[in-house]
């Protein structure tokens, strides 16, 4: 930790600027997040530094007893980049969840291969997976309700990042915005743990670490953004690729038994997810799908005593509406907004394997989004929960918190 103190006093003492709230680009109309603004700043500065914090209140109510709540700094995260020229820029993200996780978010190099416009980047290193919203707009002053929608933290899960390099570029005239990845996978088995994937979970345990990650075959992940019709962005995104196992180091090429072992240990993912943003005046929707396979989940499920299932499922709809939007002269915003989400981590099970509705859930949350300014929001909601095998029974949680982003 003092050493990371060391770096921020010695980062402040050069040229600098504050990373500005920027939420579309002046141009393209298009949606921006932090790791966006850096890469596209056109000031003067070296170092830019910017940050957001997220401090939830959590309150679980329930018919038949009672529950303590729950105070937390969830996330508290520090984005530094660096500008060495007009082309080349570097972005990193460094997060610290629940005051005891220090964890490495984002870490990339990213490079405009033609001079003066954003057709061709070059992008190398550690990058978050383009897969829906939440993932790429994870700062809390771009989503509505204290949590993040559960959608994206049982299917994707956020924030999903991988190490990688591949291609991104904005073509304007055809209001489209591409990425193409080469990227290491989730890890579906260790020697420590054995099989990480199971139903309860999804993937979010199969999150590597930043640090000698095992790879064995890198998968590819795609998105392409719509932005053609003022305040709406469209996307379709995917992503392929096997999952990576400890089992196949040292594997000799001879042991037939040992590869069958070892290839019972992973399985082959495939995603897709649509999603969809509008905003007109007072009034703001929008929408996400995500759909994942698991190829070879029979075999990983009987080895590994897990429950993932053969296909995942999830979506939401969510609409908001300023009440605030008739004050003149005010960047305050209050925002009433709705959310109906489903999720379902065993949505098909392979071989006859039996689904578990535990994990087949609905979900309600109203709310309100208080900013108070382009950059800091209070935030409260009252959430509906029932999985499939509560049909007559709610979960209900009144949750309140404060998000910060500059």
């Amino acid at each position: 930790m003092k050493k990371i103190l060391v770096i921020l006093i010695l980062i402040v003492t050069v040229k600098l600027t504050l990373a500005q709230v920027k939420k579309a680009d002046t141009l393209t109309n298009a949606p921006m997040n932090a790791a966006q603004k850096i890469v596209e700043d056109n000031e003067s500065n070296k170092v830019t530094i910017g940050a957001y914090a997220q401090i939830d209140y959590n309150q679980q109510f329930n018919d038949s007893s009672q529950s303590n709540g729950n105070l937390d700094v969830h996330r508290m995260v520090l984005f530094v980049g660096y500008k060495f020229n007009n082309r080349t820029h570097f972005v990193s993200e460094m997060e610290m969840e629940h005051h005891v996780e220090l964890e490495l978010e984002q870490a990339f190099l990213n490079y405009q291969l033609l001079q003066n416009n954003q057709y061709l980047n070059f992008r190398a290193g550690l990058m978050v997976i383009p897969m829906g919203i939440i993932n790429e707009y994870h700062e809390p002053l771009t989503f509505n309700g204290v949590e993040r929608p559960m959608v994206d933290t049982k299917i994707v899960p956020t924030t999903w990042r991988e190490l990688g390099a591949g291609f991104l570029g904005n073509m304007n005239k055809l209001s489209l915005r591409y990425q193409l990845y080469i990227v290491n996978g989730f890890q579906s088995y260790n020697n420590d743990d054995g099989g990480i994937l199971n139903g309860s979970l999804g993937y979010k345990k199969g999150r590597q670490e930043v640090g000698e990650n095992t790879i064995s075959s890198p998968g590819i992940s795609s998105k392409i953004d719509f932005y053609g019709v003022p305040g709406l962005k469209l996307g379709i995104s995917g992503y392929y690729g096997k999952t990576q196992s400890t089992l196949y180091d040292n594997l000799l090429n001879s042991d037939v038994d040992g590869k069958a072992t070892a290839d019972s240990s992973i399985l082959l993912i495939g995603a897709v997810g649509l999603d969809a943003r509008y905003n007109y005046k007072n009034f703001e929707a929008r929408g996400e799908l995500l759909y994942f396979t698991n190829s070879n989940s029979f075999q990983y499920n009987k080895f590994t005593q897990n429950d993932i299932g053969e296909v995942m499922i999830g979506y939401y709809a969510e609409l908001g509406y300023n009440v605030l939007g008739f004050v003149k002269n005010t960047e305050e915003k209050l925002i009433v907004f709705g959310r109906y989400e489903f999720y379902d981590t065993n949505f098909k099970m392979s071989g006859g394997l039996i689904k578990n509705d535990l994990y087949a859930v609905n979900l309600l949350t109203m709310g309100l989004t208080y900013k108070v300014s382009t950059g800091a929001a209070f935030k409260a909601d009252y959430q509906l929960m029932r999985n499939q095998l509560s049909t007559n029974s709610f979960t209900k949680q009144f949750n309140l918190g404060i998000g910060i982003w500059f």
